[in-house]
């Protein structure tokens, strides 16, 4: 989303953010960096746009521009993976109007950069991770989180900034973002594959694997998991060239993976404990087993 909506703003005379951007992916490229894509403002009155509200920072703004850079305040909330990034890249988060100039903002700063601030995201059984064993754990080496992410007069250096007050590319910029973002949703399907093997373990062991209600479940499973699949890979198959040469994944389709991915796998989720029974949701933590 990022390369081709800077090429379409640097079709404005004196724009540059494109090559900017470039040169800031090759940075990434040969360093192996993890980028946070950071979209989700809090947002406040949904009623309202960010110009209106009663807090200006429920949507991250430009506070301070000198020679140097601009200077950041607002927050990002819902962040996946934000924790165990190098690099985290703000942009707006929903269509803003001449009055928003101030939260057309989109550039990237380091994960550590001075007045970022982390609240961590509680699970409702994270304190099992704490206790002796790693059965509760899950990846321990590379298990997803969220945070909210506070900004508090974070410094954006000018060769780091990609959008700046150029409020009339935030949609195009947005939903290109959201096109890919929902596409990917697909990952969801390795989780569902997991869960339909171990479904069809417990079954085995409960002595049920040929029971017809079994397997008719299990095949529903893998009919929702592999419709999931499909959308995302159809979207990504009926993709379209864009001005800067770079691909977009058809739209409509992302959104269906997207709506899809709302639903089948809270439905696979409930058939693989049909499957297994109680055992699943009140299984006594590794410690107290043993």
């Amino acid at each position: 989303s990022f390369p081709s909506t800077t090429f379409e703003i640097d079709e404005k005379p004196g724009a540059d953010f494109h090559k900017r951007f470039l040169e800031f992916v090759k940075m990434m490229q040969k360093e192996n960096f993890v980028i946070g894509g950071a979209m989700t403002d809090p947002k406040g009155d949904r009623s309202k746009g960010p110009s209106e509200q009663e807090d200006p920072d429920l949507f991250t703004r430009i506070v301070k521009t000198d020679e140097n850079g601009v200077y950041v305040s607002g927050a990002k909330a819902h962040q996946t993976g934000c924790i165990n990034s190098h690099w985290i890249i703000l942009m707006p988060t929903i269509r803003l109007t001449e009055a928003d100039k101030d939260w057309a903002i989109v550039g990237a700063i380091p994960a550590d950069a001075k007045g970022v601030t982390y609240i961590y995201g509680r699970q409702s059984c994270d304190t099992r991770s704490m206790e002796e064993g790693d059965i509760d754990d899950g990846n321990a080496k590379f298990g997803g989180q969220e945070a909210l992410i506070i900004l508090d007069n974070v410094f954006i250096p000018w060769d780091k900034v990609f959008m700046n007050g150029e409020y009339e590319f935030a949609s195009m910029l947005v939903e290109r973002f959201t096109c890919y973002h929902r596409r990917s949703y697909v990952c969801k399907t390795g989780l569902g594959d997991v869960l339909i093997g171990a479904a069809a373990t417990i079954a085995d062991y409960n002595g049920v694997p040929k029971v017809s209600h079994i397997k008719d479940k299990i095949i529903e499973m893998t009919h929702l998991n592999e419709t999931i699949f499909a959308a995302g890979i159809a979207s990504s198959h009926q993709g379209q060239k864009m001005k800067s040469g770079v691909f977009l994944n058809d739209d409509m389709l992302a959104q269906v993976c997207k709506h899809n991915v709302t639903r089948f796998p809270y439905e696979i989720s409930r058939l693989a404990q049909d499957i297994a029974g109680g055992l699943v949701v009140t299984l006594p933590s590794e410690k107290d087993f043993r």
